[in-house]
């Protein structure tokens, strides 16, 4: 029965596929504490083994990029006691995503500088082992140490260093100075603003991710936490995408 359902969603969406989707993967302390665990990064493991799944059914569905939020800027405030077991997490989905084999390409995007260096530097090595293999597949953004502010802020700060470089006075840029400009400088330059952003959990804003590409995605915001995400959340995600008639802010 689900496989027909499944279907059936998948037809209602009319072949309206979004080319980039993005995925705030919430609710899984709030999914380790209801479940009787003790230890809340329970949720973030279990979490953690629903990431594949979902590029899988991406791939299936002709989504060309993916944009997975797995740690913000203010999650690096947390107790060290809670925050190593998730970077050593975070590590290990990354390692298996790019483990060979797989299509995907890894990109990532956030304040790395931020981080703990032996978690950057893990982060980077597998994300360039997916470009050295030349895979051709969807491209996958992990979102580490990412918020929406702090990337602007990067943005800008980029754009500036690279008109200082080449003898431009700010007076010069101000006159020039254009959206498409600071669009250049951002973590996901030269990538189709996201389509589609999913946020798990029940919770209905945004929180900081992808302020500026977001500006005229549609939003879908799912009941499930993020561990009990299934592929029919995901295909009724598509078909409320597909029925929508898009106005890009008009």
């Amino acid at each position: 029965m689900y496989g027909l359902y499944e279907k059936r969603l998948f037809q209602q969406a009319g072949g309206k596929i979004p080319r980039h989707v993005g995925v705030m993967l919430d609710g899984n302390r709030r999914w380790a504490r209801e479940a009787g665990f003790t230890d809340v990064n329970d949720g973030h493991r279990v979490g953690a083994q629903r990431i594949a799944d979902l590029l899988g059914w991406c791939d299936e569905a002709g989504v060309e990029v993916v944009t997975l939020w797995l740690l913000s800027t203010d999650n690096l405030t947390r107790p060290a006691s809670e925050l190593a077991p998730l970077l050593e997490i975070i590590g290990d989905v990354v390692d298996e995503l790019a483990e060979p084999g797989l299509p995907w390409r890894l990109r990532l995007i956030g304040a790395l500088d931020i981080l703990p260096k032996e978690t950057a530097d893990r982060l980077v090595a597998a994300a360039g082992r997916t470009r050295a293999e030349g895979r051709t597949g969807m491209e996958v953004n992990i979102a580490v140490g990412y918020g929406g502010r702090r990337e602007i802020a990067d943005a800008v700060r980029k754009l500036l260093q690279q008109h200082a470089e080449e003898g431009t006075s700010i007076e010069e840029l101000a006159e020039v100075l254009t959206v498409d400009h600071i669009a250049e400088h951002l973590y996901t330059s030269g990538q189709p603003d996201p389509d589609l952003v999913i946020r798990t959990s029940g919770e209905q804003r945004l929180s900081g991710f992808l302020l500026w590409q977001s500006a005229h995605s549609e939003f879908h915001f799912c009941e499930a936490y993020w561990p009990d995400f299934r592929r029919t959340d995901f295909l009724r995600a598509l078909r409320a995408y597909g029925i929508r008639h898009r106005r890009f802010g008009s």
